[in-house]
């Protein structure tokens, strides 16, 4: 798969919950898709912001040509409240697919693999969700949000065959009052595998949850300028160079944004 820059259409864009907005893009980039976890860079349609947008693939249809993305809309000063101003037929500048996803080749039909995910961090895992449904593994998905309004994809991800999704919100407004970390202590198994999505603590949580697990993978967000490891905007600090100081350091963009949970520093 190449990098590739195209003006694709908006096939559509609504606002799926609050100020959290689904656009579907087509164009022939689509045929570069392959690894859930990667995402697009966005040219934001507004004179005077220069850097584009890193927003992660949810999906994608090959048949039709078209992929999804979803993302918060910020307030009016923000790229993404000007993406989200956009409308169908609209043409929009876009650098993909970016970055390396989550690795699923080594999956095995049976086994037990969970997916954490946490707010506008759910999206790539749906992706991913589908390539290892059709692998026939036991899936459990772990989803926690802010509060009801904010929920996505919840319906989607239990529609797939071998999906079994728990919810937790942070106020209780729609299943579990608490956090992530409390349906991963509820789990009655050890999982063959885990991939996880969302905000740096909740990342943190799995990680020392499944620090032993070979297989883990831990999907990390970042601000970015270039988005193809140029500028150094995006590092990370490794765990054989937890400081820095002997310059072994990770780029998000290029070298991510999923990694092998035992090999950076969260």
């Amino acid at each position: 798969m190449s990098v590739m820059q195209e003006m694709m259409t908006i096939v559509s864009q609504k606002e799926v919950a609050k100020s959290i907005f689904e656009m579907v893009l087509t164009g022939k980039m689509v045929d570069e898709l392959g690894d859930a976890g990667q995402f697009l860079h966005l040219k934001v349609p507004v004179e005077g912001m220069l850097l584009r947008r890193p927003i992660s693939i949810s999906s994608w249809d090959k048949e039709k040509a078209s992929c999804t993305i979803l993302y918060r809309a910020g307030d009016e000063t923000t790229g993404t409240y000007a993406l989200s101003t956009l409308t169908a037929g609209q043409k929009l500048d876009v650098l993909g697919p970016m970055g390396h996803g989550f690795p699923v080749s080594d999956i095995k039909s049976g086994e037990k693999i969970v997916l954490v995910g946490g707010g506008i961090g759910v999206p790539p895992l749906y992706e991913l969700a589908k390539q290892l449904n059709q692998q026939a593994c036991d899936i459990t998905v772990l989803l926690g949000f802010a509060s009801e309004n904010v929920k996505i994809l919840e319906e989607a991800f239990a529609k797939l065959q071998h999906v079994k999704v728990k919810v937790v919100t942070d106020d209780g407004t729609y299943g579990q009052k608490g956090h992530v970390g409390i349906l991963m202590n509820q789990l009655d198994f050890e999982p063959d595998a885990v991939y996880s999505c969302g905000a740096p603590a909740m990342l943190k949580a799995v990680y020392q949850k499944y620090e032993g697990l070979d297989r883990l993978y831990i999907s990390t967000e970042s601000r970015m300028a270039c988005g193809v490891g140029a500028c150094y905007a995006c590092v990370i600090h490794t765990k054989d160079d937890p400081d820095g100081k002997s310059g072994h350091t990770l780029k998000v963009c290029e070298d991510g944004p999923v990694f092998k949970g035992g090999e950076i520093v969260l």
